[in-house]
């Protein structure tokens, strides 16, 4: 059983060479000087590629494309509309032929200049911008105040009829002309996504080489800013190379021997300590299973590329131990978990510090599992540590509270959520695996179960008894310390047999 843990773990484990040095941004390195062991290129930041990204973005422009068939489509229906409507307007005959040339040339001049349908996210800066027409194969630079919308060319078409006196006429050839306005300059969204996607390939994601030799960080030296990139690129470079000549064989080895050497360890204790956990198949089975879907979670996160290991809820294995188990088991097995959780995710030594500290405030704040409150009250505790880790981490690395980014707490917040699910997992480990939860001996020491029921009413003095013997048995483990609820729920239960003849005894008579 603990080979096939280790195998399944080994195997599911990102197969990659791990960078040999630990480094934090704005704490000093204290190792050796270090120096560049082979040429390499330095990466850009995060912040620099999407200052480099917003530039060229900037740069392409929207494409408009001249579709003439609007044009023509429209003056026609104005033509056609203007002759079966007019005797709608009012006007005479012999004003007619006056206010459909009027019309028509309105039309001409607005679709002349052009209509375009504006884009928001072009005007995030001015609502007006520049733009690329094609026009008879022939691209031309526009600004969108150079021409129309449908909104501007209903009102330029208002203060050209204000010379019409009759009002009737005047508002019913703006209501016709309003009614053929349509953009002519159509945006052609295809083309300048394949123009922002062909800029953006060519968006180079370094700046500058560290040579062969070049020192790149000296003892004593605080990580930061140049120091700090140049580093991460040697981090990079260093596992790409790992993984392109690196021997996957020996890392594949080497995680079995860490993986094995920590399973060892908790098979240990369990024989060392908890000789009855290690003699039963269906509790180590669990053990194993819980850690291994929790390092399978990790493994998977890390493919997939998450933003942040922290939205893991890695505190869901200590809470799940500790109300199945106790608190010494929760701990180790907790402790063993981060620790090889530790060789894939960054900033190893932060990681730990947060994860063991709200692992002990996971296990202690569910002394005894009495209420279903106390998950609340523990994911607000866990909630609490990790706020306290971040921010004291974030002040020690940056040593400014404007520094410190707060959308980095999201992560935690998720995991904090993520580890409500304890409660429903454990009510189905209780039931896969047959053992009996805080929970469970709560809700048989509840009076009002069936099979209490029927001992009340069958019979009703050995019910009495056995509530007086629960008392008493209740406040004598008080007194030395062990599990209330264990020895309550024996008691109410001890003499449950005599349901069969309960007459036969003198409680009952």
């Amino acid at each position: 059983m603990l080979a096939l843990c280790v195998l399944i773990v080994t195997l599911v484990l990102p197969k990659q060479a791990r960078f040999r040095f630990e480094y934090e941004k704005g704490k000093k390195w204290m190792q050796k000087d270090l120096s560049s062991p082979y040429s390499f290129a330095i990466k850009k930041t995060n912040a620099e590629i999407e200052k480099d990204r917003k530039e060229i973005l900037k740069a392409i422009l929207p494409v408009y494309q001249d579709n003439n068939e609007v044009v023509l489509t429209a003056l026609e229906n104005f033509n056609t509309d203007f002759e079966t409507k007019w005797k709608d307007s009012g006007g005479s005959e012999t004003d007619k032929i006056k206010y459909e040339l009027l019309g028509s040339n309105l039309l001409k001049k607005i679709y002349k200049r052009g209509i375009i349908n504006s884009i928001k996210k072009y005007q995030a800066d001015s609502p007006d911008y520049n733009f690329s027409l094609a026009k008879n194969n022939i691209s031309s630079q526009l600004n969108s105040i150079d021409v129309y919308t449908v909104k501007t060319a209903e009102n330029y078409i208002e203060n050209q009829l204000k010379s019409i006196v009759n009002p009737k006429i005047r508002n019913w050839l703006s209501k016709l002309l309003k009614g053929h306005l349509q953009a002519n300059y159509i945006y052609d969204e295809r083309l300048t996504d394949k123009l922002e996607a062909d800029a953006l390939s060519s968006i180079s994601t370094t700046r500058g080489m560290v040579q062969k030799g070049e020192l790149i960080v000296a003892r004593g030296t605080n990580v930061k800013g140049e120091t700090f990139q140049k580093l991460e690129s040697l981090k990079a470079a260093y596992e790409e190379d790992a993984k392109v000549a690196g021997n996957s064989k020996l890392v594949l080895f080497g995680q079995f021997l860490i993986v094995g050497l920590v399973l060892s360890i908790l098979i240990a204790f369990l024989y060392l300590f908890r000789r009855d956990i290690y003699q039963d198949n269906r509790q180590l089975s669990l053990i194993l299973l819980v850690i291994t879907f929790m390092l399978l979670g990790l493994s998977y996160a890390i493919r997939v590329n998450v933003p942040s290991l922290y939205y893991i809820p890695y505190c869901i294995v200590p809470i799940i131990i500790r109300i199945l188990f106790d608190t010494r088991l929760a701990l180790n097995i907790h402790l063993l978990v981060v620790l090889i959780a530790g060789f894939f995710v960054p900033n190893s030594f932060e990681f730990a510090f947060i994860q063991i500290t709200s692992g002990m405030v996971a296990i202690y704040s569910i002394k005894n599992l009495i209420k279903r409150e106390q998950f609340l009250i523990s994911a607000l505790l866990i909630l609490a540590n990790y706020f306290i880790a971040f921010l004291g981490i974030s002040l020690i690395r940056d040593g400014s509270l404007y520094d410190i980014e707060w959308v980095n707490f999201i992560p935690f917040i998720f995991s904090v959520v993520l580890s409500l699910l304890a409660y429903p997992l454990v009510y189905a480990f209780e039931r896969m695996f047959g053992i009996t939860s805080d929970v469970t001996l709560m809700e048989l020491t509840n009076t009002n179960t069936k099979l209490l029921r029927d001992l009340a009413f069958k019979a009703p003095g050995t019910f009495q008894h056995s509530l007086q013997v629960a008392n008493l048995a209740e406040a004598a483990i008080f007194k030395i310390g062990g599990n209330s609820l264990l020895v309550r729920a024996g008691a109410l239960y001890h003499d449950i047999g005599k349901m069969d003849n309960p007459q036969y005894f003198i409680e009952n008579q």
